[in-house]
């Protein structure tokens, strides 16, 4: 666990809070480290939503998936991102998207109820801890209301233009690589691989973007 304190230090959820108050906390929140393989589960839905997650390498990605095996990808969660927090604060019976290894991932499991009740030994940090997972969870709406703003475009050019146009406003340059491959990314705009192809083609040639892969950069 020490060489990954760094990282859980960054995580929203322990803003604020002191290394050596950290080792404590995760003690009191029941922590537990796993390992997933690329493509394998770490929650399915209609798991019961008891644990939250922070990303201590790898990806992972939250899925929803329809009747037949469809696929669309609600977010890409990098190392020290949190998932889960939402379904199990409410107290939700069970999961309606599943989380995904993007590939080889390690995760920390924190036992909700930890978070959202007071421990037995009354620590000062549960406070800190309420408020910062709050602040998550309005962020984390923030976040979906741009996705919805993205997929609110009819044409595949709009929802890639849309999209884009936010990673390099995120990451303040014109070039810059996105956390998909052309599958996921298709998946995430929910949009045909194959269209979406042929229209980022459409757009290099006509000069709005150069790509290679999940590298991107937008030109003037």
């Amino acid at each position: 666990m020490e060489k990954y304190l760094e990282i859980i230090q960054r995580c929203p959820l322990f803003a604020g809070m002191e290394t050596a108050n950290l080792r404590h906390l995760l003690d009191c929140l029941a922590a537990v480290r796993r390992s997933y393989k690329k493509q394998k589960f770490i929650f399915s839905a209609g798991d019961a939503a008891q644990c939250v997650g922070i990303v201590l390498s790898g990806h992972v990605h939250i899925l929803q998936e329809d009747y037949w095996g469809g696929r669309t990808i609600l977010a890409d969660i990098a190392p020290g991102g949190v998932f889960g927090e939402a379904f199990s604060c409410v107290g939700a019976e069970s999961l309606p998207v599943s989380v995904l290894a993007a590939e080889q991932a390690e995760v920390l499991l924190l036992d909700y109820r930890r978070i959202i009740t007071t421990c037995t030994s009354s620590c000062g940090f549960h406070t800190a801890l309420v408020q910062n997972m709050m602040q998550m969870l309005a962020q984390k709406n923030i976040m979906l209301t741009q996705k919805m703003e993205i997929l609110a475009h009819r044409t595949t050019r709009e929802r890639l233009l849309a999209y884009l146009s936010a990673q390099a406003m995120q990451r303040g340059a014109s070039r810059f690589t996105i956390p998909f491959n052309r599958q996921q990314l298709a998946d995430f705009l929910s949009v045909e691989r194959s269209a979406m192809s042929a229209e980022l083609s459409k757009m290099q040639a006509d000069g709005l973007l150069w790509t290679n892969r999940s590298e991107f950069e937008l030109l003037l």
